[in-house]
């Protein structure tokens, strides 16, 4: 079992319900830019690059660097979250 900062790091980066907006939206159209990731939530650009900030930090997002574009993907981690809220429902 990981550190209890480790663990609380995992969770804080999918402890708000716009990240988990997030991490679904991502699950369905991985590789979205941060604009289109506001777009897709209807919510202001600094809004999303927080939450994906805080994501990344904690090891649920990956970003890939095109020229300018910044594209997102889940990690692993992000994916058994996912499976784990699903079975909450």
């Amino acid at each position: 079992m990981k550190k209890p900062r480790e663990l609380e790091r995992i969770l804080k980066g999918c402890a708000n319900h716009r990240r988990i907006q997030i991490l679904v939206l991502l699950a369905k159209e991985p590789e979205l830019t941060l604009d289109q990731i506001a777009t897709e939530l209807d919510i202001d650009f600094r809004i999303a690059s927080e939450h994906i900030r805080r994501m990344s930090y904690g090891g649920l997002v990956l970003k890939r660097y095109e020229g300018r574009c910044v594209h997102h993907a889940l990690t692993g981690r992000a994916l058994d979250i996912l499976t784990f809220l699903g079975k909450l429902e």
